[in-house]
């Protein structure tokens, strides 16, 4: 069940910021930020759960909210405009928080980090990731795809 999923299917979580183009209505067109509580609040309709939806969900609990005595037909377009960033612990130069890139990979996510510490552990690498509601756990290689929110642990080697 470690797989990396493609774009299409990504899902929605906390931090992310998406752009929401409501067709027509220029006061509902922009870019909002997912809450703590996996929630984006819309002028209109309040908040709406973007927690664990992909975009064409999210987008049809929009129109549907909107279609509720606001609008007529309303056409909505939501686009991930920032990703939630992802962590990065253990033997690095830097750990820590840092923006998610589309096509990332550990090894591109260690150099983001200001690379491996003398006492790092080349491969292979732990990263935690949370799909489906559960968190997973995993040891993977330096080309495997980082998805936003995980969490990459560099261990220190052994000597």
């Amino acid at each position: 069940a470690f797989n990396d999923s493609a774009s299409s299917d990504y899902l929605l979580g906390s931090g992310d910021k998406v752009r929401i183009t409501v067709f027509g209505q220029d006061n509902l067109t922009r870019a909002y930020t997912v809450d703590g509580g996996g929630a984006v609040a819309m002028p209109l309709i309040g908040p709406v759960k973007a927690q664990g939806k992909t975009l064409r969900q999210f987008e049809g609990l929009l129109r549907a909210r909107l279609a509720d005595g606001f609008l007529r037909n309303p056409n909505v377009s939501v686009e991930v405009e920032t990703y939630r960033p992802f962590f990065i612990l253990g033997e690095v130069r830097n750990p820590g928080q840092y923006p998610y890139v589309d096509g990332m990979t550990v090894q591109t996510a260690i150099a983001i980090a200001g690379g491996y510490s003398p006492r790092a552990r080349h491969s292979p690498v732990a990263i935690t990731r949370q799909v489906q509601g559960r968190i997973i756990q995993g040891k993977v290689a330096a080309e495997y795809p980082v998805r936003p929110g995980d969490t990459i642990n560099v261990a220190e080697r052994l000597f």
